[in-house]
């Protein structure tokens, strides 16, 4: 071997600086690009849920106690004042309650009876007028915690709820507080004459007209449940047998009186609402966009 290949050999080869250098450089490109790469993650992984949930907000549980305080006091105090709006005019509000009650007279038993009896009323028609507020507070409660999916259903549930909330009331009056009235009083009217203390009979008569109106929101529920694809038609149809013995339980339960007539139009009226519901999960699922098929 020449002496200018002994010297040109060792030129060709690296030397151990510069392999080390060369292994640094490398490290330090990997290393950046998996800062990037890890930045570029970071920045997309949030993404996906602030699309799902766009009015998410990170609060500690105490916070979420104290907003939750504040939008109760904020509701009693919404109750309250329509209540004691509404005490300016009891006395009208206790007339129309009596009219259902044909041939009956009113009498106050005790002293301050009548008192009680108009703080009472008041507070049922402002708990009713102060109802949409009580649903606002609870919506903006709930509604950061809701997807897009289920922020879609609050303004039908809402108004579905409004609604049934009205026709309870309105169907309470108008049929069940009249039947009632008519069978209570035509028993036994020829041996005792109908006497009543006022304050029963409001009692009653606003429990009956709450109780219907509550059980009057069974549809909404339904289809809540239908539209999350907790519940199917099929299977609430077929359970109609336990429908029935469960309206005739609740007709006995939600009603004040033990009269069968008041009763059986209670539960009459919970199994055709159960059957409403039937049909309007039906139709959602009917609605519902079929699964795309995969290749």
């Amino acid at each position: 071997m020449s002496e200018q290949d002994t010297i040109a050999n060792p030129a060709s080869e690296p030397s151990p600086a510069m392999a080390l250098s060369a292994a640094g450089a490398s490290g330090t490109a990997a290393a950046l690009l998996a800062a990037a790469g890890a930045e570029g993650g970071a920045g997309s992984e949030p993404d996906a849920p602030k699309e799902e949930f766009p009015g998410e907000v990170e609060m500690t549980l105490v916070d979420h106690l104290e907003e939750l305080r504040r939008r109760v006091l904020r509701s009693l105090l919404a109750v309250v004042i329509a209540a004691a709006a509404c005490l300016a005019f009891v006395k009208p509000l206790v007339k129309l309650l009596e009219l259902p009650a044909t041939g009956v007279r009113f009498l106050q038993l005790a002293p301050g009876e009548f008192l009680f009896v108009s703080l009472k009323v008041a507070g049922y028609a402002g708990l009713t007028l102060a109802l949409p507020w009580v649903l606002f507070e609870g919506l903006a409660f709930v509604l950061p915690g809701l997807s897009r999916r289920e922020r879609r259903l609050v303004a039908p549930a809402v108004a579905g709820s409004t609604l049934l909330f009205a026709a309870g009331l309105a169907f309470a009056w108008s049929a069940l507080v009249p039947a009632a009235l008519r069978f209570l009083v035509s028993y036994g009217a020829d041996v005792v004459e109908p006497i009543w203390s006022i304050e029963r009979y409001l009692d009653f008569v606003l429990l009956l007209m709450v109780a219907t109106a509550l059980a009057f929101q069974l549809p909404v529920l339904q289809l809540l449940l239908g539209a999350l694809g907790l519940v199917d038609a099929r299977k609430m149809l077929g359970a109609w047998r336990w429908v029935i013995l469960i309206s005739a339980l609740a007709g006995a339960v939600l009603t004040p009186s033990t009269d069968p007539v008041t009763m059986l139009l209670l539960g009459g009226a919970i199994t055709a609402l159960y059957l409403i519901g039937v049909g309007l999960v039906a139709l959602s699922q009917g609605l519902r966009p079929a699964p795309a098929a995969s290749s």
